[in-house]
């Protein structure tokens, strides 16, 4: 079986790179980019901040690491917090704080451990653009620094591709 290449550790310079190219199209596409993030616990809003011009197009992000103030905050449905629903809620509800048009909201399990009964390396991605609200999930390899890693690299490539098939 042939390994999927989004799926092994991204180097910082990719990574770098993949968010130069999501900073070139939010400004072609008059993009308004926001973050939640839980298992990234901020790396991804760290690596988007760094960006040209990030202060042009990214709103902001929000940190809920603890289940409670996804609850609270983001408006995720009480019950599993590694999951679909919470996923999509976050991904609403950032939007709506940050006033984003497009936002990527991270929910997963990093491990070592098991969470919630699910298998470690579980990430679910929520996504809001422009008023519609989809979710995926994946299940990455490795230690928890190769899953954050794996984590962040991935939500920039989802940026990404959504903002390439942005009509602004």
């Amino acid at each position: 079986m042939i390994a999927d290449p989004d799926d092994r550790v991204p180097t910082e310079d990719e990574v770098q790179e993949l968010c130069e190219k999501l900073a070139k199209l939010a400004g072609e596409h008059d993009l308004t980019i926001a973050t939640a993030e839980s298992l990234t616990a901020g790396n991804l809003a760290s690596q988007l901040g760094r960006a040209t011009s990030s202060g042009d197009w990214y709103c902001g992000g929000v940190i809920a690491y603890r289940k409670e103030v996804k609850y609270s905050l983001l408006k995720v449905p009480e019950g599993p917090v590694v999951s679909e629903e919470a996923a999509l809620a976050m991904a609403r509800s950032t939007a709506e704080l940050m006033g984003a048009n497009l936002a990527v909201a991270v929910t997963g399990e990093a491990g070592p451990e098991p969470q919630e009964d699910k298998e470690p390396g579980t990430v679910w991605f929520g996504v809001f653009d422009h008023g519609s609200v989809d979710a995926t999930k994946r299940v990455f390899d490795g230690d928890p620094p190769d899953v954050l890693a794996a984590t962040v690299a991935a939500s920039v490539r989802i940026l990404v591709d959504r903002a390439k098939s942005s009509g602004g």
